[in-house]
């Protein structure tokens, strides 16, 4: 059985920082490209950053310079290192898990919630 387990969400104020995991099981991890997706309320579910088994990473422009993605492959894990925090990026936060060969799996989100 799959499950990918999403945990660090909260509640921060403006220009804080959240550490996201994403604790992946039930499948062959470096198979898989990891990613972090948000939806907010009343907007379609967006790409914030994706990683590679070989660490090559994308993030939205939206997130640049303050988000990093990482994973630990011994672990099973995937990261998302949120700083500078903004109201805007209050969301719900899913990670993913895709490969072309096994499938697509997700994640039941946690929540961010960034004050101003």
């Amino acid at each position: 059985q799959v499950q990918l387990v999403e945990s660090g969400g909260g509640l921060v104020q403006r220009g804080g920082f959240l550490r996201l995991s994403c604790a992946a099981s039930g499948i062959t991890f470096h198979d898989y490209i990891m990613a972090w997706y948000r939806q907010a309320p009343g907007k379609q579910r967006e790409l914030v950053a994706n990683i590679t088994f070989a660490t090559n990473s994308n993030l939205a422009d939206s997130v640049k310079g303050r988000f990093t993605i990482s994973r630990d492959n011994a672990k099973n894990t995937v990261y998302l290192q949120m700083e500078s925090l903004e109201p805007e990026d209050t969301a719900l936060y899913y990670c993913k898990a895709e490969s072309i060969w096994r499938g697509t799996f997700w994640g039941q989100g946690t929540q961010v919630t960034v004050s101003s």
